[in-house]
């Protein structure tokens, strides 16, 4: 069904850097595919690869470098010569796990074990990240606008200084978050008055009317509604929508997911899912009374769901889908029409990255796709039957049991037969990812490749290495040696 395109408004795209960052030379390429796309702007979530100075200097990335303030400049240069706004996200309460793991910094945590969640007490937490921001926007001159996250604030209220602050009638949870969010807005809006300020929404949500009018937010945030499910609900979305608007918070952002929404450790994303995704965004735009200002929609990409957990889908696995669902907004629709011209402008087959062709071009827009197409074929291969279940298989369970390793007593034939299948799928799983982390590592550094190959190659080709070692030690007792 064709709704009308997103209406007037931004389409900024999300480059989250707190895992797989980019080489800078890949980065320019990204900006400038995301362009030609139909992009309007870059949500830059830096994290760790921000190059704090000063007693912020512990922030900064160890297993890579991070980026230098001069690529920091270049990014947002490159940005402007295509015609993209730069939109810094700097966490300032919750998800701040690469701050807050640092040993010297475990005192400003909400509660010991929550490694994410500042404490709203004291001057500690406040002090630390009004220096962050000061640090990034002094670093991105000109800047219109700063996203200040405050998202998943888990385990608030929870901390032996907030539950004697709330012990006091009257005080609540929300009030604990809206006094750390309107202290640190307010002094960004002090220090900078002409920049605008957006936050995550979802820690508002079930906040009354008189609860967000009287918060203090109004005029001074701009809330960033996010749902990424391809089933959002779009009466649900509309309501909250409209009742932020009559509290008075009348200009409001949207965030789709193009990319690492589906699953904490998936490798290749769907490109459908998302484009359904975006579909209903296009149903809720249409359905706001004239009241709601959306000021744009943020297609947010995922690297990581939080700082410590293992690496999401990396870009150009998903350049096919963030085509698709920019030409979603752009259309209003994603028929045939639609598919075909992001199948022309990146040079596939099919907008599904499962299913495309595998001819290894890299002249095309599709920046990065010799890359995306090696995980592609690893991917199938470690998902594969006859690797995902070698272990559970009936020739070993039958004859290679744990209670037959323990005494070395084995059929050799059989357990041969084994060994050599086991040989066969390592050295194609071998051949595979040394392709893909060739690959890998022209487009980010050697960590997130080694990273990469421990997570998805390792679990699957250590069992099947650990299998051929283990026929090896047992045979000479069983077969006379030579």
């Amino acid at each position: 069904m064709q709704t009308a395109p997103w209406p007037k408004g931004k389409k900024i795209v999300h480059l989250d850097l707190k895992g797989a960052p980019p080489r800078i030379d890949y980065i320019y390429r990204l900006i400038e595919l995301f362009a030609q796309l139909g992009a309007d702007g870059l949500l830059v979530e830096y994290e760790d690869m921000f190059p704090y100075s000063g007693e912020l200097s512990l922030l900064q990335a160890t297993a890579h470098p991070a980026y230098s303030r001069e690529e920091v400049l270049s990014i947002q240069d490159v940005a402007r010569s295509k015609g993209l706004e730069v939109i810094p996200l700097v966490q300032t309460f919750g998800h701040m796990e690469f701050v807050l793991k640092q040993r010297s910094l475990w005192g400003l945590r909400e509660l010991s074990q929550c490694l994410g969640t500042l404490s709203p007490h004291g001057e500690g937490g406040p002090r630390l990240v009004l220096e962050m921001l000061r640090q990034v926007v002094e670093l991105h001159p000109g800047l219109s606008t700063l996203h200040i996250g405050a998202d998943e604030v888990y385990m608030l209220g929870e901390g032996e200084e907030s539950k004697r602050w709330l012990s006091t009638p009257g005080r609540t949870v929300e009030q604990l978050f809206l006094s750390h969010v309107t202290r640190v807005a307010g002094a960004v809006k002090e220090a900078w008055p002409h920049l605008s300020i957006v936050m995550w929404d979802d820690m508002l949500r079930g906040m009354s009317h008189d609860t967000l009018k009287a918060s203090g937010l109004v005029g001074l945030i701009q809330p960033m509604l996010w749902d990424y499910n391809p089933g959002l609900n779009v009466e649900e979305t509309v309501s909250l929508l409209e009742k932020y608007c009559a509290a008075g918070l009348t200009d409001l952002w949207a965030a789709s997911a193009f990319k690492g929404a589906s699953g904490v450790h998936t490798s290749v994303p769907g490109t459908q899912r998302h484009v359904d995704n975006h579909l209903q965004w296009l149903r809720v735009a249409g359905a706001v009374s004239p009241g709601v200002r959306l000021l744009g929609i943020a297609l947010t990409g995922w690297q990581r769901y939080d700082h410590m957990s293992v690496l999401c889908e990396l870009m150009p696995l998903a350049l096919p889908s963030l085509a698709s669902c920019l030409q979603t907004l752009i259309q209003g629709h994603f028929g045939p029409q639609v598919q075909a011209a992001v199948t022309g402008a990146l040079d596939i087959s099919s907008v599904e990255m499962d299913t495309l062709d595998r001819t290894p071009a890299e002249d095309s827009l599709f920046a990065g796709r010799r890359l995306a197409v090696s995980v592609v074929e690893l991917s199938q291969l470690l998902n594969s039957e006859d690797v995902r279940h070698f272990e559970s298989s009936m020739y070993v369970r039958g004859w290679f049991s744990p209670y037959h390793r323990q005494r070395r007593a084995i059929n050799p034939l059989i357990c041969m037969q084994i060994q050599s299948q086991a040989t066969t799928l390592l050295t194609m799983l071998e051949e595979r990812a040394g392709v893909a982390r060739v690959e890998m590592e022209r487009l980010y550094p050697d960590s997130t490749a080694q990273e990469w190959m421990e997570q998805h190659l390792s679990p699957v080709a250590e069992p099947l290495r650990r299998i051929t070692e283990e026929i090896s030690v047992c045979l000479p007792e069983m077969v006379p040696q030579q």
